[in-house]
């Protein structure tokens, strides 16, 4: 008997680890014949994903189309402004400030004039309803409809609903012909710091409870049937024990004296954490007059290509830097990575980061863990604000959970420091209720299957 299909999009290298890395696409493979569309950063991710489906194709960039990236543009603008959360904020005087010469001035007015005129509900749903005939124009009949009407598809799954430029054609194409789709909301932030869902989904798979109240507020045409909480298979490779490394192996790979302490520093984006190589810099001055000599690890955020940490590579040898195994295009994570990470995150004994998911992870672990919340010494680098952060609608559960120690300046910093040292468990019990309450009975190792058994349920029903 043949297996109906089910078509796997994954617009973004991330993707890739989440749901083929993960376990998600065997098991989906166990029941239908699945399909796979995606981007790929070389030949061995090619030979991955062709062993992981029963039919690859890579999957095409998208033409730009001046009036359908306005639109969109616009779109994402008056939902900000209409949703005006922290991010979004925070996002509209960045680009005020970007705004320099007189032409870019008066191009910003007038985009922020059409974005709070459709800042509300008709509005946003008009833009959305110009968009769809904008896309079904120029998509239609082309290549995606055609494979569609070829392999008839039970079910469309878009792996990651944001930052998917390649998808969206896909999306609506499927949309029009009637198709099931389905897709996961990537991150927990994305829904306060990131644009409208475009386009809608039969379906909606999300990380927790939290997050799918969220959603059906911010989208009430949704409803509750349609969000099923899996879960994050990107959290599932901290709870396969065989991955983890001996201290010695460990210590050996990144170079470190597993007689001395280490603090595991990971840094943030650019375009949110300016200046913070100067905080790591003046971080790594302190540890160098303690008696214990803590090292500092850093790991430099696989997304910034800024090189900003270039000179203190170059210059301190105190500071170890891990190679971080990610391809930079399609900004791929490498399947060692996942190994490397969480044994980045079991051997340290601080974790320092601001306002970062390493946070949730080191709290896994039980990692006593230090946020920066305090701007990098004698730059101006307003309206940005490290300490803004902790009050953001995604994190200030997290910061009110009290499973970490917020440094709101650089004494703060070595307090905390010589604390968490002297006593690494002392946040563990409110971590443990932060994990509890954030994941529920979700954080198992086993959000691949639950992923995997929600696409095969939808794909099954009618």
């Amino acid at each position: 008997m043949n297996k109906e299909n089910i078509v796997f999009i994954f617009p973004r290298g991330e993707a890739i680890k989440n749901f083929v890395l993960s376990g998600t696409a065997q098991e989906v493979r166990k029941s239908y014949r699945l399909v796979i569309y995606s981007v790929f950063p070389n030949e061995e991710f090619k030979k991955l994903l062709e062993d992981n489906c029963e039919e690859f194709h890579p999957l095409p960039s998208t033409q730009k189309d001046y009036l359908i990236d306005w639109t969109k543009g616009q779109l994402n603008m008056s939902h900000g402004k209409w949703l005006w959360s922290g991010a979004a904020k925070m996002r509209w005087a960045l680009r005020d400030k970007e705004s320099k010469s007189l032409k870019d001035k008066v191009k910003r007015l007038s985009n922020k004039f059409v974005a709070s005129f459709f800042a509300n509900k008709l509005g946003l749903q008009f833009l959305e309803n110009r968009l769809i005939k904008l896309y079904i124009k120029k998509w239609s009949n082309g290549f995606f409809e055609q494979e569609f009407k070829r392999l008839k598809p039970v079910l469309v799954f878009n792996a990651s609903h944001i930052h998917c430029e390649d998808a969206y054609p896909v999306m609506y194409i499927a949309n029009k012909l009637g198709l099931k789709t389905v897709t996961f909301l990537y991150s927990w932030d994305n829904l306060t710091s990131q644009g409208r869902i475009i386009p809608s989904y039969n379906h909606y798979m999300v990380w927790n409870d939290q997050i799918k109240k969220d959603l059906l507020t911010i989208y009430p045409k949704i409803n509750s049937s349609q969000v099923t909480v899996t879960g994050t298979p990107q959290f599932d490779f901290h709870f396969k024990k065989e991955k983890i490394w001996s201290k010695e192996e460990y210590f050996n790979k990144i170079g470190a004296d597993p007689n001395r302490p280490i603090i595991l520093y990971t840094t943030g984006m650019l375009n949110l954490m300016p200046y913070e190589e100067m905080i790591v810099a003046e971080y790594a001055d302190y540890l160098l007059t303690l008696p214990n000599k803590p090292q500092l690890v850093v790991r430099v955020y696989p997304k910034d290509k800024s090189n900003r940490y270039e000179q203190l590579k170059k210059e301190r040898k105190d500071i170890i830097f891990p190679h971080i195994p990610w391809e930079t295009k399609f900004l791929t994570p490498l399947p060692e990575d996942s190994d490397l990470l969480t044994n980045m995150l079991y051997h340290c004994d601080i974790g320092v980061n601001v306002a970062s998911t390493v946070t949730l992870e080191l709290a896994i672990f039980h990692k006593s863990t230090i946020n920066i919340g305090f701007n990098p010494p004698n730059v101006d680098i307003s309206p940005l604000d490290y300490s803004i952060y902790y009050s953001w609608d995604h994190y200030k559960p997290i910061t009110d959970s009290n499973c970490f120690y917020l440094a709101k300046s650089f004494e703060d910093l070595k307090r905390f420091t010589l604390q968490g040292l002297k006593n690494p468990l002392e946040k563990s019990k409110n971590q443990d209720n932060l994990v509890k309450s954030f994941f529920g009975s979700t954080l198992d190792g086993k959000a691949y299957k639950r992923v995997a058994d929600c696409l095969i349920n939808l794909a099954g029903s009618n």
